[in-house]
């Protein structure tokens, strides 16, 4: 088995062209690394110097040896700087999932932010309901995980809330009860536009309808996606029930009003959660990165 450190030593020599410096440069003893070189040799069966002047001289086997040992102890730099790299935060890989909310509206340019400053991690982000997303860090197949709605408790599971939203009604710019002070009463009067049975807003309307006893809001149109739902109501027909991050662009365009609902105060909140463990490097500098 070669030595290594006798190995390093004979690279540190043949760099130099001198026992003396490469004693030096690595500050050590230069009858040391002598009795090194001599030990290499001998294990090896084969002379790398001869005498030259002051300095020595490369035999032929010594010069083929210096240029595999340039290649390995550059590979050792190489390996090093990656494992530094890693330990940085600099490489490696992220994995983020998100709910819909959090994946369109937030996590974009927390990303974009991200990624200009670690360009070389790679990242993986994957939108998921809720509880996939639960499912995903509890495989580890996801460091992170950013969802909307009901705030969900796991024994494995660190929970942070991050962001707050309101909940606004919308309609067409011209609809009746555009920016009209109003009840919910008579908001449930009008078709809504709904998503999918488990979306939060749904639920938490159809819940908020339970509490005052009224009757539940008629279901003009039921949608799957975010984008048709907010060009039907655009288009004019029906009332939304929405996130404000979802509606506000629309909202500022003029091309749909809120509607105030004095006696209605409802939030959506949006929370981290990561595994009860260290966060590694890559997701916690994620995390010093958002706003």
């Amino acid at each position: 088995m070669l030595n290594l450190h006798a190995l390093r030593l004979f690279h540190h020599v043949a760099e130099q062209g001198s026992i003396t410096k490469a004693a030096e440069q690595l500050n050590i003893s230069q009858p040391a690394v002598t009795s090194q070189i001599k030990r290499l040799e001998r294990d090896l069966e084969l002379p790398l110097f001869s005498p030259h002047g002051r300095g020595v001289l490369l035999t032929e086997f010594g010069i083929r040896l210096a240029q595999d040992t340039r290649r390995l102890f550059a590979l050792e730099r190489n390996i090093e700087n990656t494992i530094e790299e890693y330990k940085q935060g600099k490489m490696g890989r992220l994995h983020i999932v998100a709910t819909y909310l959090p994946a369109n509206f937030l996590l974009p340019s927390w990303i974009a932010s991200y990624k200009h400053t670690y360009p070389n991690v790679d990242v993986q982000f994957i939108t998921a309901s809720s509880i996939n997303a639960i499912q995903l860090l509890l495989h580890y197949d996801a460091d992170v995980a950013f969802i909307g709605g009901a705030q969900q408790s796991h024994p494995l599971l660190e929970t942070t809330l991050l962001h707050t939203d309101e909940m606004w009604f919308v309609v067409h710019k011209d609809h009746k009860l555009a920016a009209q002070g109003t009840t919910l009463a008579e908001v449930v009067k009008e078709p809504f536009v709904f998503r999918e049975k488990s979306s939060y807003s749904r639920e938490q309307l159809l819940s908020l309808c339970s509490i005052h006893q009224l009757m539940m809001p008629r279901i003009g149109l039921e949608m799957n996606g975010f984008s048709e739902l907010i060009r039907v109501v655009s288009g004019g027909y029906g009332i939304a029930f929405l996130s404000a991050l979802e509606a506000r662009d629309e909202v500022e365009k003029g091309n749909l009003r809120r509607i105030d609902v004095q006696d209605v105060k409802l939030t959506n909140p949006i929370c981290l959660y990561h595994r009860k463990e260290p966060l590694q490097t890559q997701a916690l500098q994620f995390l010093e990165l958002m706003p």
